[in-house]
């Protein structure tokens, strides 16, 4: 089996079996002798954020010289981005090799797209016998594909409105979903997340004998800078306290990621009973692999490109770009989901914006253009309508002073399709 065999495999068969519940999921990892029982690390759930900060965990888990898996979700490109060993995609060998092993059992029991790349990565951490095995939810916690994890620390990054469909409408309701992945006697570390949801995820926790780590109780930082190669701050708690960490990822919000992952990555290694090093906190986040979050791809004018996909993440970078490039003209390449806060985004986006490119990603969840320029109109900006991304990228890059700042956002998969096509848009 070729690795488009696979893909084109997996998503005929698969792709449109997604439904939240876990009776699948344990009925395969049973029939793999639960590697998720065999493995330790760290189960990352949040509306924003999550995925950062599972990156920096692995890049953490590395520098200490951990054997380390990552399982996150989506893909910007390749499928293997999903299954990462050592910091590397898995090799295309033992990904069909995994799942011709395991096909006759995922067939059995009408496993899910995401069920089955959850299931492949469970038995590849443990059959590589990795010392961190890092986890990011795939939606919400509770009901999610990655619940059946053993971790040995869960985190929880923020809580805010999203896939409200299937979590519900309440900051609450949302909270107590993403609580779900925590387990009996392990410990919780919580981003910074407001009152409301906190309450929620800690009565959780209480419950099932879980110590918490929270933002601004147990650990905070100070001092955040951000300029176009990362983010410095100030990290302080009762364990460690670290003066100008610098991390390689652009963004206040990333020094909030940085600062949970630190503290998740301090309760791993007491878990497992190893010593920490500040040096090597140092250095390992200055490398973290993880893009397309403010992710500068060309110069001259400054193409940017960042997955933030609704209001919380749209909000971040609007803030991002006020901070790091003021008095820059941004010209936004914009194409969002159907299924979010149009307006909301839009406002943001319109609010730092000298003229916006509005388009359609290749998704069939994309939403529809002349749903995105009726919220444009209501704030009297300039606008362009262009029928695929590629095309409203190259305009916005060619209408660009060198000076100038072009910013393409909106969704995951707005900006996998620029980072597939990047050589096209130098100017």
């Amino acid at each position: 089996m070729e690795y488009q065999e696979f893909l084109d495999y997996i998503y005929q068969r698969h792709s449109g079996n997604v439904k939240l519940g876990l009776d699948r999921m344990l009925n395969i990892l049973k029939a793999m002798d639960y590697p998720n029982k065999k493995t330790q690390g760290i189960h990352i759930a949040g509306t924003n954020g999550k995925g950062s900060t599972a990156a920096i965990c692995e890049a953490l888990s590395l520098q200490y010289g951990m054997k380390t898996g990552l399982n996150t979700s989506p893909h910007l490109v390749d499928y293997r981005e999903r299954i990462r060993l050592n910091g590397k995609n898995i090799e295309l060998n033992e990904l069909i090799s995994t799942y011709k092993k395991w096909e006759s059992i995922l067939e059995e029991n009408e496993a899910s797209f995401f069920e089955i790349t959850t299931a492949m990565a469970f038995d590849i951490f443990y059959s590589n016998k990795v010392d961190n095995a890092i986890f990011e939810v795939g939606l919400g916690g509770r009901l999610d594909g990655t619940n059946p994890f053993a971790s040995t620390v869960s985190v929880i990054t923020t809580i805010s409105y999203d896939h409200t469909k299937s979590l519900g409408v309440s900051i609450e309701k949302i909270a107590f979903e993403k609580a779900g992945i925590i387990k009996t006697n392990t410990p919780v570390v919580l981003g910074k997340i407001t009152t409301d949801a906190a309450n929620v995820i800690k009565k959780r926790a209480k419950e099932l004998h879980a110590p918490v780590q929270e933002y601004g109780k147990d650990f905070s930082i100070s001092n955040i800078k951000i300029n176009e190669i990362g983010t410095s701050f100030d990290y302080h708690s009762p364990k460690l306290n670290l003066k100008t960490v610098r991390v390689n990822l652009l963004g206040k919000h990333q020094a909030y990621n940085a600062s949970t992952a630190i503290t998740a990555f301090i309760m791993f290694l007491q878990q497992t009973g190893r010593k920490l090093n500040k040096q090597k906190i140092y250095k390992a986040l200055s490398n973290v692999n993880w893009q397309g979050r403010m992710q500068i791809i060309s110069s001259h004018p400054t193409v940017i490109i960042d997955g933030a996909h609704n209001e919380e993440g749209i909000n971040a970078l609007k803030n991002n770009l006020i901070d790091i490039f003021p008095n820059k003209k941004i010209y936004f390449v914009l194409a969002i989901l159907r299924d979010k806060k149009l307006e909301t985004i839009i406002k943001d986006i319109c609010s730092v914006s000298h003229k916006i490119y509005i388009t359609k990603n290749k998704s069939n969840r994309a939403a529809e253009i002349e749903d995105q320029v009726k919220f444009v109109k209501l704030y009297d900006k300039h606008y362009e309508v262009h029928e695929d991304v590629m095309t409203a990228v190259k305009k916005a890059v060619s209408d660009a002073d060198a000076d100038d700042i072009v910013m393409i956002s909106g969704s995951l998969y707005t900006i996998s399709e620029v980072i597939k096509e990047r050589t096209l848009i130098i100017k």
